[in-house]
């Protein structure tokens, strides 16, 4: 098999041009077109949105003006969620708002299908670039193998802005590539992706720096040119986070992240590989023999893996930085470098490795066919619609119930918007029946205002029906007088 890339230790190392067997083929349509196969059996089950997605149709719905100042002032776009702005990953709610905006794009699968496409296009340039380093198996083999992956699959089938960070990374990797080539605008195209990474997630940002040092240790100080545009890459995110604490809310998800101790590393590995075990050691030890012996891709596979969560172990030296989603854009490295080492064993092992690979990735990606919804918005704002009568007030008794509640009876069931109370309102105490929404956790009962006011005000609950699901658990209530 021929090589475009002499070995990182030779004196100044170059990539030449991509050979005729490394042009373009419709082989490499395979990764993006299983990413779509595979994504839309996820989405069969037609499960509703659940928070985080609900924030992204409730902020994305607004007109451009009314987002870009909430993200400034560091403010919610409605009542109840005034503490909760969308200055994270803000341009994220400027492309839902465009997409929202094109014919047939209202409805909650249309938000996770653009997710989808995102990153069903990074899965396509990806593939492009390790061709183009390697071979067309190698770039295959990656592709399929990212495609496959649970923790990608997972992040690709919900309205949340990692698809668009795989696919600036893609674009970034494909720039990069192309220009170590000297091929024409690889240059602009690392620029203008590398800004979308950090604009798309903030941890993406240390792949880009990544990339940087990729270029540093292939073409040394003729690599200024990477540099530079990488550093200037970089702005746009850091006046991003600027922003975020300007306004105060630069510490608002911290509550979410984990301190590792130190085993960040191991726990990463592990969240790509859906905790199967066989499919961590195949991944790491294939990993290694890319590193040690794949030809083309090894040094962007290494620094794309080392990089990102050497900086992240730094980080943390500071404060906790862990979730696992999070480090999405640094693990596709680690599926890259996998697939590499796959084709690097001996001739007659390579196919069987590679569909071993493979076959691990889908395994552990079975479980997410048959996952529950995280959350039951949608059935509860059908049973209301079933059984609640004109005049009755349908009061949302925390955030989480009031965003669900408010988007479901705005697209289904417009016909309760008279009679729906949303925070900061509470339930008022003049009604003879009021349906309550609410949240539970772990089976006990969230408690608020609104249970002191309707016990003072003499109702009592007569009938309650439970909503469970994995992520948020939903409790309607029927007081009467």
């Amino acid at each position: 098999m021929s090589t475009t890339a002499e070995r990182v230790s030779a004196p100044a190392p170059r990539v030449p041009a991509p050979s005729p067997s490394t042009r373009w083929s419709v082989l490499e349509l395979l990764p993006p077109l299983a990413v779509v196969l595979l994504g839309t059996v996820l989405l069969l089950p037609g499960h509703g949105l659940w928070f985080d997605e609900l924030f992204t149709a409730e902020v994305g719905r607004r007109p451009y003006g009314e987002i870009l100042a909430a993200i400034v002032e560091g403010r919610g776009t409605t009542s109840y969620l005034a503490d909760v702005p969308p200055s994270y990953n803000a341009p994220w709610y400027f492309v839902v708002h465009t997409w929202l905006l094109l014919p047939g794009t209202g409805g909650d699968v249309s938000l996770r299908v653009l997710s989808l496409l995102a990153t069903a296009g990074g899965l396509a340039a990806i593939t492009r670039a390790v061709t183009r380093l390697t071979s067309r198996a190698a770039g295959v083999l990656a592709g399929v193998v990212l495609a496959a992956s649970p923790l990608l699959l997972e992040q690709a089938v919900e309205a949340r802005p990692y698809g668009l960070a795989v696919l600036a990374t893609g674009g970034a990797l494909l720039g990069l590539v192309r220009w170590l080539q000297r091929a024409p605008r690889g240059l602009l195209l690392f620029g203008v992706a590398g800004a979308g990474m950090g604009l798309a997630h903030w941890y993406a940002a240390t792949v880009l720096a990544a990339f940087v040092v990729t270029a540093l240790l292939l073409r040394g100080l003729r690599a200024w040119p990477v540099v530079l545009t990488g550093a200037a890459a970089v702005l746009p995110v850091v006046g991003l986070v600027g922003v975020n604490l300007l306004n105060g809310t630069g510490a608002r998800n911290a509550d979410h992240l984990r301190d590792t101790e130190g085993t960040l590393a191991d726990l990463a590995v592990e969240a790509w590989a859906g905790g199967l075990r066989p499919l961590l050691f195949l991944t790491v030890g294939l990993a290694v023999l890319g590193a040690l012996r794949g030809a083309g891709a090894r040094v962007v596979g290494i620094c794309w893996v080392l990089v990102p969560l050497g900086l992240l172990q730094l980080a943390e030296q500071l404060r906790p930085v862990y979730l696992p989603r999070y480090l999405l854009a640094g693990l596709l490295g680690l599926g890259v470098l996998a697939a590499v080492g796959a084709l690097a064993a001996p001739r007659v092992a390579r196919a069987p490795v590679a569909g071993l690979l493979v076959a691990c990735s889908l395994v552990a990606s079975s479980p997410l066919a048959e996952r529950e919804p995280r959350e039951r918005a949608d059935d509860v704002v059908a049973l209301l619609a079933e059984r609640h009568r004109a005049g009755e007030p349908v009061v949302a008794a925390d955030q989480r119930s009031a965003t669900g509640l408010d988007h479901y009876v705005r697209t289904t069931a417009p016909q309760l918007q008279a009679d729906v109370v949303l925070p900061p309102d509470d339930a008022p105490a003049t009604a003879d029946r009021v349906w309550l929404v609410r949240r539970a956790i772990r089976g006990e009962v969230v408690s608020t205002d609104d249970d002191d006011l309707l016990l003072d005000a003499g109702l009592r609950v007569v009938d309650e029906h439970a909503f469970d699901a994995s992520k948020t658990d939903l409790l309607v209530q029927l007081w009467e007088r």
